[in-house]
């Protein structure tokens, strides 16, 4: 993510702190153990005391931090008529498969998270990535340095007024870190999947040689398709599987460090010209996904699209929420049916508010991308220190990260961890949405796992608690979600 506005910055703030209703309220720290994973908090009145019929689990986080992932007590389905609101979930009605949940795995993550102990290292990668923890099951990095590294580089920097065209200098040493911690969590999850994406090719293939903003020139578009394969390469040699790349990290906001600036002509033209070509020349699966950026500028994905050299090339778009309307990825999706759509970024502030961010990214994020046709949702970076680093000069100074890194021995579960929890640890890879109601100010969506479960995660927008009926096959199970919380039930 990368204030990728230092354009915009200061609105977004503003504009965020509002839609988040961002309060004055001081921060509670979260957890720094898997306890809340476990825990059993009977706070919640689920059910109408029959206890005979299919049971729902129901497990809460609260806007309030007073409950944390927590299991309720559970409620049971009946095929006793019922009065009052319901959800109802319909498994007939199928829409897009999940690619799966996750964030990025910035540099700065990795080392920050590199100074834990062992023990507590260890701990923190089975809770984010395992079937016992949350299930992280997709991961976003970075292809040479993002603004969350503590330094600018690309796989082949050159002297100035140098260039290696042939990318005789190519080198991933720079990311050894980044890549023994991913072989570390393959262990765990062998399956989670890869995005990578720049956010700067080298700065000698920049018309202004400078690692922030600028354009690719002309004269490397062969160069750097190049350097994309010989990435890929050489990462399947580490055991390490890329399974999507973008060309660009955010290509209108060429004001972050690193940057590059990029149109969706000059995109077109660089897939269908060379990357699409490069890929197809060295028998490379790793899917071409255009655009990532905001939501306010359906038209570039389109152009890409539009684009008839290009198309074939290209798997879908990927987006942002910094701007726009989480509906624009529907926009895509009703013009181009047959390609994806996915959701790769979204950063929770330092100055941001747990209940806040609790429910405008849990609307927006998780169910509002799922609703419109995305096969993932991520958050933004998976970890930073107190604070909030490390990031490049002009890198973004207010990014928090899913958790807070205190030293060798203790670190912090931030909402982000909550937000991404309530689906990655319900909702597998493979799992495929379905169709639920909204009513009121419940936000929901609904998903049938591989397994054969049903999953329904709720929002409660509204400051007082809510009672309502989960619809499905005949039967009612009656819950009642928590004021400001986030709920998901498993049947």
């Amino acid at each position: 993510m990368k204030l990728k506005y230092s354009q915009y910055s200061y609105s977004f703030v503003l504009r965020s702190a509002a839609l988040c209703g961002v309060a004055l309220l001081s921060f509670l720290n979260c957890s720094s153990t898997s306890s809340d994973l476990a825990g059993n908090d009977n706070s919640g009145n689920n059910g109408s005391g029959n206890t005979s019929g299919d049971p729902v689990e129901v497990w809460v986080t609260k806007g309030d931090q007073s409950v944390k992932l927590q299991l309720q007590n559970a409620a049971y389905f009946s095929g006793n008529s019922v009065s009052g609101t319901s959800i109802e979930v319909n498994a007939s009605q199928v829409f897009q498969t999940i690619d799966g949940f996750g964030y990025t795995l910035t540099g700065g993550s990795v080392q920050v998270i590199n100074q834990l102990s062992a023990v507590k290292k260890q701990e923190l990668l089975n809770d984010l990535f395992s079937s016992s923890g949350i299930g992280v099951s997709y991961l976003r990095i970075s292809i040479g340095a993002s603004d969350l590294n503590s330094e600018v580089f690309s796989y082949d920097d050159m002297p100035a007024g140098q260039t290696d065209p042939t990318l005789a200098q190519f080198s991933l040493t720079k990311d050894q870190a980044v890549i023994q911690m991913l072989k570390d969590i393959l262990l765990i999850n062998p399956n989670i999947k890869i995005l990578a994406t720049p956010w700067s090719p080298p700065v000698w293939m920049k018309d202004n040689g400078n690692s922030v903003g600028g354009s690719l020139k002309s004269e490397f578009y062969g160069a750097y398709a190049q350097y994309f394969v010989k990435y890929i390469q050489a990462m399947q040699a580490q055991g390490i599987k890329i399974d999507a790349i973008t060309p660009q990290n955010e290509p209108l906001h060429p004001g972050n460090n690193p940057s590059m600036y990029m149109t969706a002509t000059q995109q077109a033209t660089f897939i269908k010209n060379n990357l699409g070509p490069a890929f197809q020349a060295a028998n490379i699966t790793t899917k071409i996904i255009a655009y990532d950026h905001n939501c306010d500028n359906p038209a570039y994905p389109l152009a890409v699209l539009n684009d008839s050299a290009a198309n074939p090339y290209v798997d879908g778009s990927a987006f942002h929420l910094y701007a726009g309307d989480i509906s624009a990825l529907s926009t895509v999706h009703n013009l181009f049916p047959n390609k994806n759509v996915y959701f790769t970024e979204q950063w929770t502030s330092s100055t941001g508010n747990f209940g806040g961010d609790l429910d405008w990214h849990t609307k927006n994020v998780i169910i509002g991308s799922m609703r419109n046709w995305s096969r993932t949702a991520l958050e933004w970076n998976v970890a930073n220190d107190a604070s909030f680093g490390p990031h490049t000069p002009g890198g973004c100074t207010q990014c928090k990260g899913a958790v807070t890194i205190n030293g060798s021995g203790n670190y912090e579960k931030n909402v982000a961890y909550y937000i991404i929890a309530h689906a990655s640890k319900f909702v597998p890879a493979n799992s495929q949405r379905i169709e639920s109601t909204q009513v009121g100010n419940l936000s929901t969506v609904a998903f049938k796992t591989p397994a054969g479960k049903t999953v329904l995660i709720v929002q409660n927008g509204n400051s007082t608690d809510k009672a309502f009926n989960i619809k499905y096959n005949q039967k009612t199970a009656p819950v009642t979600i928590p004021a400001s919380s986030t709920a998901t039930y498993v049947f």
